[in-house]
């Protein structure tokens, strides 16, 4: 029993039989289109984004399975902005606004990819990556929102559910 694992990076809900995927599994006589409509079927939710995938393949049984990596900050926010990518001029143009709700959801979502020991420690790499985007949070900038986090303000939306 071997097993073989491959990182792939796809758009959501669109893989193909074609490279990478492709050209990478099909010497191994695995079902290229089963590993395709799965990987389809779990990445749906992350319609228009790039994903990073696992596919790890047992080489005997042709068994397999896929797994979603995580997705980088900058992916989720644009994600929820719905924008296809970050402000050239981030100190002087804006392209959308997260409410802090937003900002919090993403930062437990990437929770345990960041380096963070705390959610209000997340929520502020989070900012973070809103600064160099060019996105503002509530209608304030990122340099507004953080001492209004620092005071309390935001301290509603930190509380665990």
């Amino acid at each position: 029993m071997v097993k073989k694992t491959f990182n792939f990076i796809v758009v959501g809900g669109k893989a193909t039989g074609g490279p990478p995927i492709g050209p990478a599994l099909g010497p191994l006589g695995v079902n290229i289109m089963a590993v395709v409509n799965k990987i389809n079927e779990i990445t749906s939710p992350y319609a228009g984004v790039k994903v990073p995938v696992e596919v790890t393949l047992d080489t005997d049984t042709k068994e397999f399975s896929v797994k979603v990596g995580m997705l980088s900050t900058y992916s989720l926010i644009t994600q929820a902005l719905g924008i296809s990518k970050g402000s050239s001029t981030p100190k002087r143009s804006t392209v959308g606004n997260l409410t802090f709700k937003q900002v919090v959801e993403i930062a437990m979502r990437k929770r345990e990819g960041l380096l963070a020991n705390s959610l209000k420690a997340a929520v502020k790499e989070v900012l973070g990556t809103c600064l160099s985007m060019g996105v503002t949070v509530d209608g304030k900038t990122v340099k507004e929102v953080l001492p209004l986090l620092e005071s309390g303000v935001y301290d509603e939306f930190l509380r665990a559910p």
